[in-house]
């Protein structure tokens, strides 16, 4: 009873993000792609940790080496906005590519 409630609560709250029915599907497509450039901007393939859609117009990257994050070529990929947080956790404006 309390997991429908809370469900229904989440729902109202973000309806994009949480589904009716939970979907049994076998995609091996990231639920937050992103483009070549940004991967390479972020320190490329291997410095992801995760990464993961939190709205429709953003993107939560976690990052092994926050060090090798490239402001500017984020920029130039079309990355709108970034906010790099403590411990490697970036969230990126990405606009409805999201």
């Amino acid at each position: 009873m309390f997991e429908k409630l809370q469900r229904a609560f989440w729902k109202a709250l973000t309806p994009d993000l949480v589904p009716d029915q939970p979907k049994a599907t076998t995609q091996t497509k990231d639920d937050a792609a992103l483009d070549a450039a940004v991967i390479a901007a972020l320190g490329g393939v291997n410095n992801l940790k995760t990464r993961q859609r939190v709205a429709l117009t953003r993107v939560r990257v976690e990052l092994h080496d926050p060090t090798l994050l490239d402001v500017v070529a984020l920029r130039s990929a079309g990355v709108l906005g970034t906010m790099a947080l403590a411990g490697g956790v970036v969230h990126l404006l990405v606009g409805l590519s999201a």
